[in-house]
């Protein structure tokens, strides 16, 4: 089985977008020019599993983000929803965080970059992260979209590292303990 992995920025309030799904925070702070290692990160993995939400927000904005192909899961969309400049990039499927895992396999996938707050909770749900790569952006956003939710049991990690930047933007590493 392929290992998932979460390269994800937060508000420091701890929130990946506005209620209204809006990212505009995060994407104008990440054109500041700072590496901090989103390039290295994607080096590691063979391909992008992200939630609906975090593609509406997302599948606009030119360049398009991603090199490596993109596994959309939907309850709700449909290939159709998928702009023509993407077609062949990015497809919709409607799966479970273990369906989507084991099409990943069957793709040839080892790791993989999971990326959206329902699915990343969906996905530490059904133990199938191995690391978190978390970004504190220094802005208070008041309220939105909380990347982490209820859990059915504890998830216990390893801190591994944490970096700061000139710009106030920290990150952490984490391991997830299985």
């Amino acid at each position: 089985m392929p290992t998932g992995h979460v390269f994800i920025g937060v508000s420091l309030d701890g929130f990946i977008a506005r209620r209204d799904g809006d990212i505009e925070w995060l994407t104008g702070f990440s054109s500041l020019g700072e590496d901090h290692g989103f390039d290295a990160h994607m080096a590691k993995v063979d391909g992008i599993i992200m939630g609906r939400g975090t593609f509406e927000a997302v599948k606009d904005i030119e360049p398009w983000f991603y090199e490596k192909p993109v596994l959309v899961l939907s309850r709700t969309l449909a290939g159709s929803d998928v702009p023509n400049a993407l077609r062949g990039s990015v497809e919709i499927i409607n799966a479970s965080p273990n369906e989507a895992m084991m099409i990943a396999e069957e793709r040839g996938w080892r790791g993989v970059y999971i990326d959206g707050g329902a699915v990343i909770q969906s996905f530490l749900r059904a133990r199938l992260i191995e690391d978190m790569v978390i970004s504190r952006v220094p802005v208070l956003i008041g309220e939105g979209l909380p990347l982490f939710g209820a859990l059915d049991d504890d998830v216990v990690l390893k801190h591994v590292e944490t970096k700061s930047f000139p710009s106030g933007l920290v990150q952490s590493r984490y391991r997830v303990k299985t």
